[in-house]
């Protein structure tokens, strides 16, 4: 079996990944751009590393010599996914990353047929975006064959991390996203708002352009998808007002403000607070003539990210899982997620709709 990679091992999320491997009993070689950073981490950990760039393909083909599956975990991943994923297939490395991006799932799912000519495995979104929400689709849509809407939503106690926040920041200025007739159609921010049981009452949610607007579609092949994120009315507000002043979100000045200011808080949330943080997700999907609701609890989303992530790192080591472009339920079955630590689900009783 050949080695392991996490790539962007020494970011906040990719040391969790890289705990989490070590806990597992693998042995991975750490890797990234910084050569002092992930060397460091590698010898805290003793183990083997490498420091090699994106945009350089001949140095990313080297630094991937001998690997047989990366755990790509440096973000944004709509500027690093792509020349990760296609270093993979011109040398016939597995990939994993955990984005939740939708133009990323978009473009690596164009990959497809390149990736099963390489007898490559492509499996983007293999942390909580998007593997608890999209074991929770394929769920539904087994529950309900034939379901012509499905709407997803999740409610979070954690905090988020420097790489999210940067990522949600960079596109601000994309308003939302949801899934109409089976293609993508762009709405405004805080489009929809609607109440959601996530199991301890009624909150207030509203629709945000989350991963499984692509990924979901893929998954359950349900043409109309919405993904709703629980938040105070106020939020719903403030998005919406975002719509007037959308343009400017994206200018460079508007940009660097608000990205300083995330650099200058922490990198993430600290054990203690993951320990007491956890997901509730929710699921509804509809026929036009009956409704069935499911649910389901994670621990903390990095927490979540770290343990999916490895565990489909081990898959794709040993040569388990198909070839081209996958998403999480498609590649393991609506069950995988329950196999992981801390997740359990819940269904209603089917009733009309």
């Amino acid at each position: 079996m050949r080695e392991p990679l996490i790539y962007g091992a020494y970011g906040y999320t990719g040391e969790l990944v890289v705990a989490r491997a070590l806990e597992c009993g693998l042995r991975p070689i750490l890797a990234g751009r910084n050569t002092a950073a992930v060397e460091a981490l590698a010898t805290r950990h003793g183990l083997p590393s490498r420091a090699f760039a994106l945009d350089a393909p001949d140095a990313l083909d080297r630094g991937l010599d001998g690997v047989g599956a990366v755990a790509h975990c440096a973000g944004p991943f709509s500027r690093t996914a792509r020349p990760m994923a296609e270093a993979c297939l011109r040398i016939g490395v597995h990939y994993l990353d955990i984005t939740g991006e939708i133009a990323v799932f978009e473009a690596l799912a164009a990959l497809d047929a390149k990736a099963k000519a390489a007898g490559v495995t492509l499996l983007p979104g293999s942390g909580f975006d998007v593997v608890p929400s999209d074991g929770l689709a394929a769920h539904l849509a087994r529950r309900l064959p034939g379901a012509t809407s499905l709407a997803l939503g999740f409610q979070s106690t954690g905090r988020l991390s420097r790489g999210t926040a940067t990522t949600m920041i960079e596109n601000l200025h994309r308003g939302g996203m949801v899934r109409r007739g089976g293609r993508l159609t762009p709405v405004p921010s805080g489009w929809r708002a609607r109440t959601i049981d996530f199991g301890a009452g009624p909150t207030h949610a509203m629709t945000i352009p989350w991963g499984d607007v692509s990924t979901a579609f893929h998954s359950t092949g349900i043409p109309d998808i919405e993904v709703y994120l629980a938040v105070p009315p106020r939020a719903r507000t403030m998005a919406r007002l975002s719509n007037l002043v959308r343009p400017l979100l994206g200018t460079r000045p508007v940009q660097s403000l608000l990205l300083s200011r995330v650099r200058a808080g922490a990198p993430g949330p600290s054990a203690e607070r993951r320990d007491r943080s956890a997901c509730l997700l929710w699921g509804e999907a509809t026929d036009g003539r009956r409704r069935v609701v499911s649910r389901q609890r994670t621990p903390d989303g990095y927490t979540h990210t770290a343990h999916a992530a490895v565990a489909i790192l081990e898959r794709l080591l040993q040569g388990s899982v198909a070839t081209g472009f996958q998403t999480p339920s498609r590649a393991f079955g609506p069950d995988f997620v329950l196999g992981l630590p801390g997740v359990s689900r819940s269904d209603d009783p089917m009733e009309d709709a």
